[in-house]
């Protein structure tokens, strides 16, 4: 999350400006990232658990803007599926999110961080036994 600092965009109309919320950008971030293949998740906050466990959903979560002199910063904390290249997944998380940035909002992204948490292995469905040892009673009899 970032401090309250709206983002003002260049206008060379006079019809008035352009503000965008910094969480209008985490949840633009979230999303494009989220999306990528080979992203199993986001990491979340014990909050935005509680609120995807309640139906609403955190788009947000996992990003972290960071705003200085020199541009807006991203950090991002991602879980990665079993089996994928961890470097190619990052880089086309880092393309994915300034490009959308970019596309959605005008605004350049200096750096994107990516930060891998954890490798989520694949469920492996459990065996039933029965099923398993059933065909095995058949046949000695």
């Amino acid at each position: 999350m970032v401090e309250e600092k709206s983002f003002v965009l260049d206008t060379n109309h006079g019809l008035g400006e352009i503000v965008i919320a910094p969480e209008v950008i985490e949840v633009i971030i979230g999303i494009a990232a989220a999306n990528v293949e080979g992203v199993y998740g986001m990491r979340g906050t014990f909050t935005s658990n509680v609120n995807e466990l309640l139906g609403r959903k955190a788009h947000g979560k996992g990003v972290h803007l960071t705003i200085d002199e020199e541009g807006i910063k991203v950090d991002l904390y991602c879980y990665m599926k079993y089996g994928v290249s961890v470097p190619k997944i990052a880089m086309d998380i880092q393309q994915r999110v300034k490009q959308q940035v970019l596309f959605m909002t005008d605004v350049e992204l200096i750096e994107v961080n990516i930060h891998v948490v954890a490798i989520v292995p694949e469920k492996v469905e459990e065996l039933d036994l029965k099923e398993l040892f059933e065909n095995d009673e058949d046949e000695n009899e």
